[in-house]
């Protein structure tokens, strides 16, 4: 049914544009130019972005690509996007040109509106663009694109379209820890079932809150921290362009004082080691932390918990979910899981025969939830065998504990045996982080002289720690831990792992290495 109240952007903008908190601040920027964005400025700024695309014949259901960094121009072309019902695709901010190149083909975007910083990156990839039609820059001017900031003075208000709750709303481009991003395609009414579920009943946002993520608008963790809860309850977000290195966190924390820190969990092993050392320090009045995009290793989580008095709330999400389905919850935090259910999701351990799995067994997690994707653009056959009826694939292994909490073992990809019995690298990893001189870990599987898998780990060492002979005690450190069969055969160090912009480790790139 086609409704005025089924498009998001009522919802989680206009509402609060019409109430007491019309001057409440909705973003704010960490940048140097101090510059804020109201709700009531956010609704008539968006409401302006649907008629500049009206005027410049974006039409319902055209697709927009945004590269667009963490500033307030986001929020405004996001939701004046979906008041006009035109499709925003939310770009990855850190890829190469011909990834662009590639994602715009594939969404077959009418428009972009880009960064002037970004520009340079895409500018090849523009002229006789057989799609593309406009381009907005977005803090500066180009030859041959439009300003954004003339072009938004220059249009009128327009209020929400009517759409059907079931409308496609936006897409996100998986980050592609295993390889191609795809397009993930979610619906109107899948916004507000994640601020209903994980953001009500597990992060329980409040108006009062300030909340600052480290995960990028364009990242679907990064969405949910940063715009979809806060703007549920009308709480304030910190918004932040730069490379969330510790020494930034550390400054934002300080100067915003947010109440919600949203983190992944490479960050928070750098920055707990850091507090360890005594070279870190904030004095924000964290109520909460969370963590995604990746397993929190129990060490990292327990290590942050001595250093800040504030548990980590490790949860397990997706693009094709949106968000956070499955998380330890305020009080009940068990390090080295990753919790239960979030209210209103349901989740299954299955084996290769789609049979549960019992306690104590690893299975393949799927989720059921109304957050889930419709489908993946252009991959019929990636949609059927990930969107199972009600189902989601998750492609995360995991092993059902005693009182139904699951543990992470790995991605069904990464996962191998050794002598005949599955090896998890999430496991040995943690084994590796656990050592006082470990910082980050990977494990993949490497092939010995007789053609058989074996472990071989990839090791980032702490600030000021020499190799020595490490080699053999981290070796005999993970025979200790987790078993003499599952210790890394070879251990490579290095300066630092592949990673997504999310902070996912790329451990395919790693294979064969």
């Amino acid at each position: 049914m086609v409704d005025i109240a089924a498009n998001a952007a009522g919802y989680f903008v206009d509402r609060h544009a019409t109430s007491a908190g019309r001057n409440k601040l909705a973003f704010v920027e960490a940048g140097s130019e101090h510059r804020s964005l109201s709700y009531g400025d956010l609704a008539e700024q968006s409401g302006r972005l649907a008629h500049l695309l009206e005027r410049h014949g974006i039409q319902p259901e055209n697709r927009v690509a945004l590269l667009l960094l963490d500033k307030i121009e986001f929020p405004i072309v996001f939701w004046g996007c979906l008041k006009a019902g035109v499709i925003p695709v939310a770009l990855n901010t850190l890829l190469a040109s011909e990834v662009y190149g590639a994602i715009l083909r594939d969404s077959r975007a009418r428009a972009l509106f880009v960064s002037h910083e970004l520009l340079p990156i895409v500018a090849p990839l523009l002229e006789g663009h057989a799609y593309l039609k406009k381009v907005f820059v977005v803090g500066g001017e180009a030859p041959g694109a439009l300003g954004f900031a003339s072009e938004l003075a220059a249009s009128e208000i327009r209020a929400p379209i009517a759409v059907s709750a079931d409308d496609c709303a936006f897409w996100l481009y998986s980050s592609g820890s295993t390889g191609q991003p795809k397009g993930v395609r979610h619906v109107h009414s899948s916004l507000k079932f994640t601020a209903d579920t994980y953001g009500a009943q597990v992060l329980k946002i409040a108006p009062d809150d300030i909340v600052f993520s480290v995960a990028k608008l364009f990242f679907a963790y990064g969405l949910g921290n940063a715009m979809t809860f806060p703007l549920s309850v009308g709480a304030t977000t910190v918004l932040f362009a730069g490379r969330p290195t510790p020494e930034a966190a550390f400054e934002i924390l300080d100067r915003f004082k947010p109440t919600v820190f949203c983190g992944v969990p490479t960050l928070y092993a750098a920055m707990g080691a850091q507090l360890e050392s005594g070279r870190g320090r904030f004095s924000a009045p964290l109520r909460c932390c969370i963590s995604a995009g990746e397993a929190l290793p129990e060490e990292v989580g327990a290590k942050w918990r001595r250093c800040t008095g504030v548990d980590i709330l490790d949860g397990v999400g997706s693009t094709e979910m949106l968000h956070i389905f499955l998380s330890n919850r305020p009080d009940e935090v068990v390090y080295g899981t990753s919790g239960v259910a979030v209210p209103g999701y349901e989740i299954r351990l299955v084996d290769e025969h789609e049979r549960e799995v019992a306690e104590g067994e690893i299975g393949e997690l799927l989720v059921r939830g109304g957050s889930a994707a419709s489908d993946y653009w252009n991959m019929r056959s990636h949609s059927r065998s990930t969107f199972l009826g009600h189902w989601t694939r998750t492609g995360d292994k995991y092993e059902k504990s005693r009182g139904g909490r699951l543990v992470y073992c790995g991605r069904t990809d990464d996962m191998f045996k050794v002598s005949g019995i599955w090896v998890a690298p999430f496991e040995v990893e943690q084994a590796l982080i656990a050592h006082a001189s470990v910082l980050e870990a990977a494990v993949v599987p490497a092939r010995d002289e007789d053609g058989l898998e074996k472990p071989k780990a990839f090791v980032v060492l702490k600030s000021g720690v020499a190799v020595g002979d490490l080699d053999a005690e981290l070796k005999e450190h993970v025979k200790t831990r987790v078993g003499k069969w599952k210790y890394p055969r070879w251990i490579e160090f290095t300066a630092e792992l592949p990673k997504t912009a999310t902070g996912k480790i790329q451990r395919f790139k790693l294979k064969g290495t």
